[in-house]
């Protein structure tokens, strides 16, 4: 049984991927944990390439930008990625989407006690 170092959250953020002239596409960010992700996506990757990865954030945020992130597998239409490199703007941005991910079922079950 795999053990995780971090938590991975389910989310549904449209992406878009690169990689230097070897593979470009778009896909479905389905789980996010501090460290990496996993996407759906028709395109084929392969393990370790390095790409490129642009998260569009629901609410009208800009795209957190991952500068380099490795492909750690690939199945079924979808692949695991370990986040690499971000700048530490986007570093920080990342931090807080995962830590609003944390809290959100806690936010959900006091706002609810609150209106009773």
């Amino acid at each position: 049984m795999e053990h995780r170092q971090h938590p991975r959250f389910p989310v549904r953020f449209r992406s878009s991927f690169s990689s230097a002239n070897i593979v470009s596409g778009e896909g479905n960010l389905v789980d996010l944990s501090i460290r990496g992700c996993r996407i759906l996506s028709a395109t084929e990757v392969k393990a370790g390439t390095t790409l490129q990865l642009r998260v569009d954030m629901s609410g009208g945020q800009p795209p957190i930008q991952v500068t380099q992130a490795i492909v750690r597998w690939c199945r079924d239409r979808s692949f695991g990625l370990e986040f690499a490199s971000l700048t530490p703007d986007e570093w920080a941005r990342l931090q807080q989407v995962v830590k609003e991910l944390e809290l959100e079922p806690y936010q959900r079950a006091g706002s609810s006690d609150q209106a009773v």
